[in-house]
């Protein structure tokens, strides 16, 4: 069992942006409008502001609120798939033969989110970036809660996009695109216990794990559940 303290969250998503409406949507799972308003990165140059696609907006969004101004804090960020939308279309770009845009290229790459947020806070701290097939939200904070044998404070940014028609039918994926960001701490915030076990159950429960996180950040319940495919459950408890 891994133990870690929380100092501050913060979830964002167009029309969800606040602890109150995250609640809001856990309980009733209305769909989002379309029509919300997207984020403006304000605090960001616009030349770099230009750089950050949808999800790397979100990550934005979602992180700044929790930090003070000019804190450097060393950064885990996790997402499934990265920008998905963008890597679709320099697969295509290939199958096209067609030249690649060498800025898509350089924002494809699964660190460019962490690269261009640690640039535009003058941030030198040190940038992880991970993925994995299942169990991202454990899996990340696993990573940062490790990294608090070395450091004090940690910034865990989980980042997903909804995966384009094509793949679909291969992998699941989020109702939306969203970005939910956490300072882990030693000794500041509410405690919490990371920890594996053989799997007791055969099937997913109902909620994903976008859901079970929130749910238990909010304190709707003390334990969060993701089971795998590989016979182990990891659990989030209060």
């Amino acid at each position: 069992m891994l133990s870690f303290k929380i100092r501050g969250w913060n979830a964002y998503t167009p029309g969800l942006e606040s602890a109150e409406s995250w609640g809001d949507w856990l309980q009733n799972k209305y769909i989002l409008p379309t029509d919300a308003p997207k984020p403006g990165l304000k605090n960001i140059p616009l030349m770099l502001r230009r750089r950050f696609t949808t999800i790397g907006k979100y990550s934005v969004e979602a992180a700044m609120p929790i930090l003070a101004e000019n804190e450097h804090i060393p950064l885990v960020f996790a997402s499934r798939h990265g920008d998905v939308e963008l890597t679709l279309s320099l697969l295509q770009s290939i199958a096209n033969n067609e030249p690649l845009s060498p800025t898509s290229f350089s924002l494809a790459v699964h660190n460019a989110i962490s690269g261009l947020f640690s640039i535009a806070r003058k941030d030198r701290s040190e940038a992880t970036a991970i993925s994995a097939t299942e169990n991202l939200i454990p899996f990340a904070l696993l990573e940062a809660a490790t990294q608090l044998q070395d450091n004090k404070q940690v910034l865990c940014i989980i980042c997903e996009s909804s995966l384009p028609d094509l793949y679909k039918p291969f992998a699941s994926s989020p109702p939306f695109p969203y970005a939910i960001a956490m300072v882990l701490s030693r000794e500041e915030g509410d405690t919490f216990h990371l920890k594996s076990a053989p799997s007791t159950v055969s099937e997913q429960g109902q909620n994903n794990e976008l859901e079970e996180l929130m749910a238990l950040l909010l304190s709707h319940r003390n334990c969060a559940r993701f089971p795998s495919t590989q016979d182990v459950e990891w659990t989030i408890e209060r």
